[in-house]
């Protein structure tokens, strides 16, 4: 595995630790406000990792694969939070 997919993977691995914690310690009702601070979170954390990279060449594309899959996971887990919602 390259460097580059480990600086993608740690961001996608920051979201399944957000919505793992969201489920865990936030009141029922109120998940989608953690999510949202998640994200915050997550778009952070990939502007921190890919700037500390150094590397100029491909950093649209990481910054973009980091963020797309952290939107993704966290869509998952509002999906996930909005069915235990309904019952």
């Amino acid at each position: 595995m390259s460097w580059q997919w480990k600086s993608i993977g740690a961001v996608w691995l920051l979201a399944v630790v957000c919505a793992v914690l969201t489920g865990i310690f936030s009141a029922r009702g109120q998940e989608i406000v953690w999510i949202g601070l998640s994200l915050a979170g997550c778009t952070l954390a990939t502007l921190c990792v890919q700037l500390a990279t150094g590397r100029k060449d491909g950093y649209v594309n990481r910054v973009t694969s980091s963020l797309v899959g952290a939107v993704v996971v966290l869509a998952l887990a509002t999906g996930y939070f909005a069915v235990l919602g309904l019952g």
